[in-house]
């Protein structure tokens, strides 16, 4: 890492914090917005996250489960770092093709982290650990960049998946 935390956070900021009127997947209308492609898109600075990340990561995984699309990126890179396989989530099954939600290895069995980019409301990661979940993995947590703050957290807790996030919204806004 050559990036401290804060370093990090403020870099993060610059790149990627919007202000205007954004409507958010919840359906809910915010006054701010952090671009993720901004971030994920800088081979430097997203490697730097991930290395930060690496920080959070619970010691017993099998494989990551990046989300469709933003949480795809993460998962390739902390996947090179680690070593482990990563399995690519969609929204929603092809049609043609393999028909599958979960692109790459095998899950069955396996020991799942879930990787998202930001996380408002947390619905989508429960969406897409159901869909694991029929498909014999076991979710052991869920990892992200930016935590929003706004019920996500506490709703995948509702749902037996705890939320690690590398920052808070509230911790991003200190270092601006």
């Amino acid at each position: 890492m050559k990036m401290t935390r804060q370093e990090l956070a403020r870099e993060i900021i610059e790149k990627s914090h919007l202000k205007g009127r954004f409507l958010l997947r919840s359906g809910v209308y915010s006054d701010e917005y952090f671009d993720k492609y901004r971030f994920e898109s800088e081979p430097e600075l997203l490697n730097e996250i991930a290395e930060h990340l690496m920080q959070i990561l619970p010691e017993q995984f099998d494989m990551f489960a990046g989300l469709e699309m933003g949480g795809i990126p993460l998962a390739t890179a902390l996947s090179l770092k680690t070593g482990k396989p990563v399995v690519f989530v969609r929204k929603k099954a092809k049609e043609y093709g393999t028909c599958k939600v979960a692109e790459g290895k095998d899950v069955e069995g396996k020991l799942i982290i879930i990787v998202e980019d930001v996380v408002t409301s947390g619905g989508q990661i429960i969406l897409s650990a159901q869909d694991l979940i029929k498909e014999g993995a076991n979710i052991i947590s869920a990892i992200c960049v930016i935590d929003r703050e706004a019920g996500g957290k506490e709703k995948l807790a509702q749902n037996q998946i705890k939320l690690h996030s590398l920052f808070t919204m509230s911790e991003l806004k200190s270092f601006e």
